[in-house]
This record gives C-alpha cells, structure tokens and sequence, in this order.
C-alpha cells in the first residue's frame, strides 16, 4: 500500500510532529508499505529517504511562529495528489491541508486526521474567555470529524472535544518512545557539573520557545526557588518565536539558553543528566519532549493542565498549576523524592513504543488485524 503523510507546521527545528512522521514512516516500510511525506518547504523539492520520498511544496512563513511554514497552494496540493496516487492517506493538519480528506472520499480513498491540539484551549489562550471559543471549536472540529474517516487521538484529554460532539470516528493511538536514544545510561556526571556551574541543582527544559508552550514562566520559577534557598541553574533547550523575550528575562539570573538541541544524543544527555525537567505547558495533547525526559530516568515536572497528568503518573514526577510558585514547590518535592523518582519516571516511559504506535495506525488504516482502540464518551468521562 502507498500511505501519504501530509502535514503543515513541519520545520528542522519542530518536534512532535516531525518525530512521529518519521518513526510512523519508518514502521510503515518495515512492514512493507510505500510512504510519501507531504510538507512545506522554502522551495519545492523531493527527497529521498530509507523509509520513503519526502516532497516539500514551496510554503510561505507564517509571522510568529518561529519560522513555520503553510501550504497554501491547494491546487498545487491536488495536482501532486493526482500524481501519487495514495492508497491511504493521513493528515496532520486542521488548516489547508484538511481539504484531504473530501478529496479521498470522492475518491474511496480512507483518511485519518490527527489531532495534534486542543483546538477549543489554543482559541481560548490566544483570544481570551470574552469570545464564544467553544463554539467556534465545535463547529470546526464537527466539519473535521465528518471530513476523515478516522480522527486518532493521542490522549484522552486531546478527545475531549470531539468526544462531546458525539463522533463516534474516534481511534486513540499513544505516541511511542525511543527507548534506547533516551535512556538512563546517557547520564553524563561530567556534562551535569559542566551544566550546573556548581549549582546544587540542575534543572533542563526542552521546549519550543511560543506563547501557548508558557516558557515565561521558567524564569519566574527560578527565581522563586532562588527565595525558597535553592541553588538551582535552568537549561532552555528550544527555540521560536519568543525566545528573545526569554532571553531577556533570564539576564542576571541562574539561566543557560542553550538553544534548539537538533543533536538527538547530545539532547538524550542533556535530558539524562538532569535533576528534573520541566514542561510548563498547559495545553500539551501528548508531551513528547515530557516522555524523552521519563525515558532518560528524569522525573518531570508538568502542568496539571493539558494531558501530561494522563502521562506523569505513579511517581514519574508531579504536576503544577502553571504558576511560577507551584512549580517551584513541586521541583523541590520531585528531587527530594531521589532515585525513587527516577527508576518510577523510567519504568512509566517503557509503557510507550513507536512499535505499538505503529501498529496502532496500521489498525487503524486497516492494514492489520487487531482493531484500533476507539475512544468511547463513557471512557473519556470517566
């Protein structure tokens, strides 16, 4: 079978995204499937890679976004379509390519979208709790659903939306880890002093650096700690659009801005040798970045917000309310909590691989056996 991946907002320095169409793509070819990976780029291109093409369609970039880029050129899109000829294709977009899936229906084509994001919690962040945001969210995510066959949700929070609508189309299908890249044994004493400039505690954090991510409130965390007695130094690993504002905040403070980390293994360290690793945002469907760091056997620190309460459980870490304060109590009560915390975070990341995700979307695109694991309204209540 030919599986076409299409997704937008895919950059050299993205995360999620990027990470899962490569490992969905290399799992697709081991099982013997054709990929062709649809994305924006600076200028049209093919590429070659062991696991499939890779087209990039000219995009322009959209402001702040920290260089992101949108397919914009549906009849560019359509034509390239006509030419690949897919025998599945998967979408990661709600924007200008969700136009996809109509045009593999017309065609008896199956489609899955993803949903990479609360819509209805990015609309109410950015435009404020004045506005109807929740009814814009469903009138849009009501169009999606009924656009694809299958709407894969990675968390139960990121079902939430579509949940309450009554789509019944919904398939939930967990992102996976690299088990072996991120691992304990990539603790680095060496590099933890060499990060922590002889402070006490070292604290990583490695996110995209834009609004809806909260990396404002790292700065403020440490200088909270600062006035609890704790000698902390925080390492940003990330980049976007308001890095320059994170920067400044960090001037005169116990801040290292390390910059977008595209080194896998020099990341897989940075992680290892951490104390703890924070992940601020409220609005996480999955947390990717959150798992790297449970996988390397550092516990986390997250928002009690979002989805990584589903993930950072049974002693892996503890959640906050995105407030400076409460973050900082609950990094001084992870460390303290010792070895304990780190061998609960490892064991917590082994109940994820990019297998079962690949065999999940497999399921779901009805190239395996075993069914997809359909999200059901009483579940995501309870």
């Amino acid at each position: 079978m030919r599986i076409l991946q299409a997704a937008n907002f895919v950059a050299p320095h993205s995360g999620g995204i990027r990470t899962m169409m490569r490992h969905l793509a290399d799992g697709y070819a081991a099982a013997g499937h054709e990929v062709v990976a649809v994305v924006p780029g600076e200028r049209s291109a093919t590429h070659a890679t062991p696991s499939g093409r890779v087209i990039e369609i000219a995009a322009p970039v959209i402001p702040a976004t920290g260089g992101y880029r949108m397919i914009t050129r549906w009849r560019t899109v359509e034509d390239l379509l006509a030419v690949v000829a897919p025998d599945r294709v998967e979408v990661s977009d709600r924007l200008t390519l969700a136009r996809i899936g109509p045009w593999a229906a017309r065609r008896g084509i199956p489609s899955v979208v993803f949903s990479h994001e609360r819509l209805d919690a990015l609309l109410r962040f950015h435009l404020g709790r004045t506005l109807p945001t929740r009814r814009v969210a469903d009138r849009w995510n009501r169009r999606l659903a009924g656009a694809f066959d299958t709407v894969v949700c990675t968390t139960r929070w990121a079902a939430e939306e579509f949940v309450r609508l009554g789509a019944e189309n919904l398939a939930h299908v967990p992102l996976g880890i690299d088990l072996d890249t991120f691992h304990p044994r990539h603790r680095d004493p060496a590099l933890r002093a060499e990060l922590a400039r002889g402070a006490e505690m070292l604290i990583v954090t490695a996110v995209r650096l834009s609004p809806e991510k909260r990396p404002d409130l790292l700065v403020p965390m440490v200088r909270e700690l600062s006035r609890l007695g704790v000698d902390a130094r925080l390492v940003v690993c990330g980049d976007g659009s308001v890095r320059d504002l994170v920067a400044e905040q960090a001037e005169g403070n116990p801040v290292t801005m390390a910059g977008f980390v595209s080194d896998r293994g020099r990341l897989a360290a940075l992680l290892a040798s951490a104390d703890v690793v924070v992940a601020p945002g409220p609005y996480e469907t999955f947390g990717l970045a959150a798992l790297e760091a449970m996988a390397s056997g550092t516990p986390v620190v997250a928002s009690s917000s979002g989805a990584l309460p589903e993930l950072v459980v049974d002693g892996a870490g503890r959640t906050a309310p995105p407030d400076p304060a409460a973050m900082a109590r609950a990094v001084v009560d992870v460390v303290s909590a010792g070895p304990a915390a780190r061998h609960a975070a490892r064991r917590r990341a082994q109940d994820f691989s990019w297998s079962d995700t690949v065999t999940g979307m497999l399921a779901v695109h009805g190239l395996e056996t075993r069914g997809p694991r359909r999200v059901s309204l009483e579940a995501t209540r309870s």
